[in-house]
C-alpha cells in the first residue's frame, strides 16, 4: 500500500503521520480524523493531504484501504515482523530505488578510497560494508570514532559512506561536515530522507523501516535494509569493476 515514491513526497508533518499510521494500524482503523490528528499533533489539513498523497480521496478510504492491507499482510506473513521485512523489500522494487545504487556504486568505483563511518551498530554495519566491498575488489576501511584524528589530504579523491539510522547524531554530522570541507563526497543510508544527514549527503539512500525503541531508550530498528544495500552496492561494484577490466 505504500510505495517509496509516495512515501518520499512527504513532508516532515505528513511523515509524523505516516509513522504512527504505519506502528498503529490497527488503531487508527477505528479513529476518526480528529482522533487521528490529535495524536499525530498535526492539522485534520495535513491528514487529508497525506491521504491524497497515498492515493486515497479522503480519511474514509484511506482507512478502507489500510483494512484490506492490514487483512492481505496477515494472509500472507506469519508474524508482524516478517509483514514489515516484506514490505521493505516491495518498497524498493522499481527502477527509482535500483537506479540510486548505481549511482552509489559509480560514485564508489570512481574513488581512489571509500571510508565507512558510523557509531555504534552502525558501526559494526561500516566494518561489515568494509569487508564486504573489500572483498568484491574494492578495498575499503571503516571509522566507528567520529573523533579519529586523520591527516591532511586523506581525504582528497574519497568517497565517505555514513550509515545511521536517525541521521542527527551530533558527532556524525560534525564529521560529515568535516570531511566534505575536504572536498569526500557523502554517501549517506539513514532510515528516513528528511534528516540532516541526508541533506548534507550528496547521495542519500532511505530504507523507511518502521522505528522502534526499548525502555524508551534503545535503538531496535532492524538493520536488514542496510545490509541489503550495503551487499546490492557491492555487488554493482563488482560488475563496473570487471567491466573494465575488460575493456
Amino acid at each position: 500500500m505504500f510505495s517509496l515514491q509516495e512515501i518520499r513526497s512527504l513532508n516532515e508533518l505528513e511523515l509524523a503521520v505516516y509513522n504512527y499510521v504505519i506502528s498503529n494500524i490497527e488503531k487508527v482503523n477505528h479513529m476518526s480524523i480528529r482522533e487521528l490528528s490529535e495524536v499525530t499533533h498535526v492539522s485534520t489539513t495535513t491528514i487529508l493531504r497525506f491521504c491524497k498523497k497515498m492515493n486515497t480521496d479522503g480519511f474514509t478510504e484511506f482507512k478502507f484501504k489500510l483494512k484490506m492491507y492490514k487483512e492481505s499482510q496477515e494472509q500472507s506473513f506469519p508474524t508482524e515482523d516478517a509483514s514489515h521485512m516484506i514490505d521493505f523489500f516491495k518498497k524498493i522494487n522499481n527502477d527509482e530505488f535500483d537506479s540510486l545504487l548505481n549511482q552509489a556504486a559509480e560514485l564508489i568505483v570512481n574513488k581512489n578510497k571509500v571510508i565507512f563511518l558510523g557509531i555504534g551498530s552502525s558501526g559494526a554495519l561500516g566494518k561489515y560494508g568494509a569487508r564486504f566491498l573489500s572483498n568484491v575488489g574494492k578495498f575499503a576501511q571503516h571509522l566507528d570514532d567520529p573523533f579519529y584524528p586523520v591527516p591532511d589530504g586523506y581525504y582528497d579523491s574519497s568517497v565517505t559512506i555514513v550509515l545511521s539510522v536517525f541521521g542527527e547524531t551530533e558527532e556524525t554530522l560534525k564529521q560529515v561536515s568535516r570531511f566534505k570541507s575536504m572536498s569526500s563526497a557523502i554517501i549517506s543510508i539513514t532510515n528516513y530522507e528528511t534528516c540532516t544527514l541526508a541533506k548534507l549527503s550528496d547521495l542519500n539512500i532511505a530504507y523507511y523501516m518502521q522505528f522502534m525503541k526499548v525502555k524508551n531508550e534503545y535503538n531496535i530498528t532492524s538493520q536488514v535494509p542496510v545490509v541489503y544495500i550495503l551487499e546490492m552496492i557491492g555487488r554493482k561494484v563488482q560488475r563496473l569493476l570487471e567491466q573494465r577490466k575488460t575493456k
